[in-house]
């Protein structure tokens, strides 16, 4: 599992519906609509630290697997997450969603389901 590096994000589906479910603000939902991510992981064993940067801001998170941790979301609202790794996944679980990071090929793919709806965004490493 490694997901060290920087990643651009070149595909998403049904970001703004994941966006509107998870109740981000109409005005977010419009500006990330327009840009499309870099990510930049970086891990040392199980500690990562996840800066995604946009043109808009750059959010960075960090987090320890196995561990509760805060991070921002695109609005600036708090949330708790405990992401852990299983078969080679990072899976993130917080009460309105659940996040899957895995390596497909070439591709970093992220399938975020909330309640009904899925989002899916893919990235090429740079």
């Amino acid at each position: 599992m490694d997901f060290s590096g920087t990643w651009k994000v070149y595909s998403e589906e049904n970001l703004e519906e994941f966006l509107k479910v998870v109740g981000a603000p109409e005005m977010v939902i419009k500006m990330r609509k327009e840009v499309k991510p870099v990510l930049v992981i970086e891990q040392k064993g199980q500690d990562f630290t996840y800066t995604m940067k946009t043109p808009i801001c750059t959010k960075v998170h960090s987090f320890t697997l196995g561990k509760e941790s805060e991070m921002t979301a695109a609005d600036g609202r708090k949330f708790k997450c405990t992401v852990r790794e299983e078969g080679g996944k990072l899976i993130a679980e917080t009460e309105k969603f659940t996040s899957v990071r895995e390596m497909q090929g070439d591709d970093m793919v992220e399938t975020i389901t909330a309640g009904q709806l899925t989002f899916t965004s893919r990235s090429k490493r740079v």
